[in-house]
C-alpha cells in the first residue's frame, strides 16, 4: 500500500492511514501480554502504527482500548451516530484529519446522512444542519474549545431536543475521549492518504 504525506491536505471523508514519528513494535517481538491487548483493541490492531506505538506501554494501551471501546460502543445513553457526531465536531475543531474521516465515516454508516457530514467536514463545524444535529455540534465545540464555555444552557437545549440526562453524558464523554485522542495522533505522528 503507498502511502502520500497529507499534513496539508485539509479534511476529507476518504479513508486515511496514520503514520507514527516514533518507533512501533514489531509484532515478532510483541510480549504475550503486548500481543492480548492488540487482540483486545482493534481488529486492525496489529498492522496499525497507532497501536502498535502505544502497545509499547501495554497497560496504557488496554485501558485507552477499554475506555474508548466503552464510550463508543457502550448499549446505553445517547446513539451511536450521536456519538459519532460530537466526536466529528470535536475532532474538526481540533484539526484532526485521521479521527474526522474515521467519525465522519461511521457517523454516515449509522444515520445515512452523507450530506450532513461532507458539509462538516468541507465547510466546518458551522455548515448547515437541523436543529438537533446543530445543538449538538455547537455543545461539542464550547466543550473541546473552552471546556467552561459550555454551559447549563447548552445542556437544557440539549434536553429541548428530547435528549435524556444519560444521553447528554455520552456526548460529553465521546468529546472528552476524541478531546484526548486528537492530541495522541497529532503529536505522536500524522495522516496520510491512501493512494489510489
Amino acid at each position: 500500500m503507498t502511502v502520500t504525506n497529507t499534513a496539508d491536505f485539509g479534511f476529507t471523508s476518504d479513508t486515511l492511514d496514520w503514520k507514527a514519528w516514533l518507533p512501533v513494535l514489531d509484532v515478532a517481538n510483541a510480549t504475550p501480554d503486548q500481543a492480548k491487548v492488540l487482540d483486545e483493541s482493534h481488529p486492525k490492531a496489529k498492522t496499525s502504527d497507532y497501536y502498535l506505538l502505544l502497545v509499547q506501554e501495554a497497560e496504557v494501551l488496554r485501558q485507552r482500548s477499554k475506555l474508548f471501546n466503552t464510550i463508543m460502543y457502550g448499549p446505553r445513553g445517547a446513539s451511536r451516530q450521536d456519538r459519532e457526531l460530537a466526536a466529528s465536531a470535536e475532532s474538526r475543531m481540533n484539526g484532526c484529519p485521521y479521527c474526522l474521516s474515521v467519525h465522519a465515516q461511521r457517523y454516515v454508516q449509522l444515520k445515512g446522512d452523507p450530506a450532513l457530514m461532507e458539509r462538516l467536514v468541507t465547510e466546518g463545524n458551522g455548515a448547515e444542519m437541523d436543529a438537533r444535529s446543530r445543538a449538538i455540534v455547537d455543545f461539542s465545540v464550547r466543550l473541546s474549545e473552552t471546556p467552561a464555555a459550555a454551559t447549563a444552557e447548552d445542556v437544557a437545549t440539549l434536553r429541548g431536543f428530547g435528549l435524556k440526562d444519560e444521553e447528554i453524558l455520552d456526548i460529553i464523554a465521546s468529546v472528552a475521549m476524541f478531546a484526548w485522542a486528537n492530541r495522541l495522533m497529532q503529536t505522536l505522528g500524522e495522516p496520510v492518504r491512501l493512494a489510489g
